[in-house]
């Protein structure tokens, strides 16, 4: 798979978009049970709503979409369909869907559930972070302007056929059918769950939900009426919450435990990394990722742009990768180095303490000011905290740091005028697709600027957001280059208001238990995503 892969696709691109490992050549043998830890409870496993790095992965397990990619590969291809075609000018989108696929419930999966499911995900009544997504398929204003609660630009001629017009060309529309927020829900069990769709979950995915005890864990079983034959390989895994890191992973080496999913705290990785085990319980590998500070342009004094750049300049990235034992380097731009668009020659702001202080006097804020600086409360982040809060005290600025549940801080971050600053350490971007627009629309745009959004320096500059449209409207695969160069001139363009303090992209390291087998055995994606489905267990 990965020859095939390498000899179709160029160096850069290769290494910019391959998972942490790749599955074996062998054949994955059927069986097998694994068990995940997390520190933070499950807030929802709702398609139109969930947006962490944590449910990501659950998400994507339960549900089915259009398209999916083929594992290893940033290739999007046919899964719920069975085919498609698009139109010469790139505005219509045909699929065939496979006959026979069943939601959980035991109903069929039918063309209507397509064209409902995306038209929830955009209803501004859902309050999902993902609506921005949607935006090239015609009707999308008037469904976010409140106007009527369907797009005008799904069709759904019978009940095998789904057709999309869009109101623009966009190169990215296969990607975004392969996403979470494209899952595809029964609305009957929607309705039925009363507002509570995402504790109790109804799919067509690889997996089902079968238990879900809030605080302590949730138990998926393999669907066994899949689509697709032979997937997925385990039979089930379970995820128990609640979790420290430290303590998850002294289970992980007594066998209790197959995968730590908060990753290896920075204070035991070179332990775990220099041990006899280490190779193999340890999977590391680059990914599309930025961690980064929010400044929320909507709360003074961060609706000065003199104030963010001098914060862009207080920051000194190089200690917290350190703290992060190198597995990090600093950023200075919203894209990571490995998306096409990234510019190598820009140098973002530089660590200077004193220019730093002397835009604070010129902003008006010669003795600094008060604020507060969100966080989430797994280690490493309360300590990254604590640095950043050390080097804004160093230009006069008090920050009161609230080490916070992942929920609670989303939560602060969607809700306007709420946090002044967030680190976003342990939520930071990770591509959901492997395009540069991807770091655009959900959270520097402004359709992401939204109550539930994650938009959440609350950034919106109208200029920009049609750059941006024009940018995706270059479907041609003969304009590929001028459309990176326009993406890449757009993120550079965006520091000048500095929205935010890019600050780390940071590698992937998940920690393994020695039975699950060697590397090649679990498959991680490098969009946030563990593939439960092609896990599988030594036998």
């Amino acid at each position: 798979m990965f020859k095939r892969w390498l000899q179709q696709t160029t160096m850069a691109t290769m290494v910019a978009l391959a998972p942490l490992s790749v599955m074996a050549e062998e054949t994955p043998k059927q069986g097998g049970d694994i068990v995940v830890t997390y520190k933070d409870d499950i807030t929802t496993l709702d398609p139109a709503i969930g947006y962490d790095w944590v449910n990501w992965s659950m998400i994507k397990s339960l549900y089915s979409r259009l398209m999916d990619y083929a594992p290893g590969t940033p290739n999007p291809v046919p899964s719920l369909a069975e085919s498609f075609t698009v139109s010469p000018d790139g505005l219509i989108y045909t699929f065939k869907l496979h006959k026979g696929v069943k939601f959980s419930n035991g109903r069929e999966v039918v063309a209507s559930d397509v064209k409902y499911s995306i038209e929830r995900a955009v209803d501004p009544k859902t309050q999902g972070p993902g609506a921005g997504f949607f935006g090239a398929i015609k009707g999308f204003e008037d469904e976010t302007g409140g106007k009527t609660t369907t797009l005008s630009g799904i069709e759904t001629p019978d009940d095998s056929t789904v057709i999309f017009n869009l109101s623009r060309p966009d190169a990215t529309f296969l990607h975004v059918l392969a996403i979470n927020f494209a899952s595809v829900v029964p609305k009957e069990a929607v309705e039925a769950a009363a507002g509570d769709f995402g504790k109790k979950p109804v799919g067509s995915g690889t997996f089902i939900l079968k238990d879900w005890t809030i605080g302590q864990q949730l138990v998926f079983e393999r669907n066994k009426d899949y689509f697709v034959q032979g997937v997925p390989y385990i039979d089930s895994f379970k995820v128990e919450v609640g979790q420290e890191p430290l303590v998850a992973l002294l289970r992980l080496q007594k066998g209790e435990v197959d995968i730590a999913g908060d990753g290896i705290p920075p204070a035991k990785f070179l332990e775990i990394k220099n041990s006899a085990d280490g190779a193999q319980m340890i999977v590391d590998g680059e990914q599309l990722h930025t961690g980064y500070i929010t400044l929320n342009t909507k709360v003074k004094p961060f609706d000065n742009v003199k104030v963010r750049q001098a914060l862009n300049m207080a920051i000194n990235k190089d200690r917290i990768t350190r703290i992060l034992n190198g597995r990090a380097t600093p950023a200075n731009q919203p894209l990571p180095p490995l998306m096409p668009g990234y510019d190598k020659s820009f140098t973002g702001y530089a660590y200077e303490v004193a220019k730093a202080k002397a835009l604070l006097a010129e902003a008006g804020y010669p003795d600094g000011f008060e604020t507060v600086l969100y966080s989430t409360n797994t280690d490493p982040q309360p300590r990254i905290a604590q640095a950043i809060q050390q080097d804004l005290a160093a230009v006069g600025v008090k920050a009161e740091v609230r080490a916070l549940a992942q929920a609670n801080v989303i939560s602060a971050g969607g809700t306007e005028g709420e946090a002044p600053m967030i680190w976003s350490g342990g939520m930071a971007w990770i591509a959901d697709f492997p395009d540069p627009s991807n770091f655009y629309g959900p959270i520097l745009g402004c359709a992401g600027a939204v109550p539930g959004g994650w938009n959440w320096s609350w950034y919106c500059n109208a200029d920009l957001d049609k750059r941006a449209v024009a940018a995706d409207s270059m479907s041609d695969p003969a304009k590929a280059a001028e459309r990176t160069a326009a993406w890449g001139k757009i993120f550079t363009d965006i520091m000048a208001d500095a929205p935010w303090i890019p600050v780390i992209n940071e590698r992937r390291v998940v920690a393994k238990s020695l039975r699950m087998g060697g590397a090649d055995n679990i498959y991680i994606d490098p969009t946030r995503v563990i593939n439960y489905d092609v896990i599988y267990v030594k036998q």
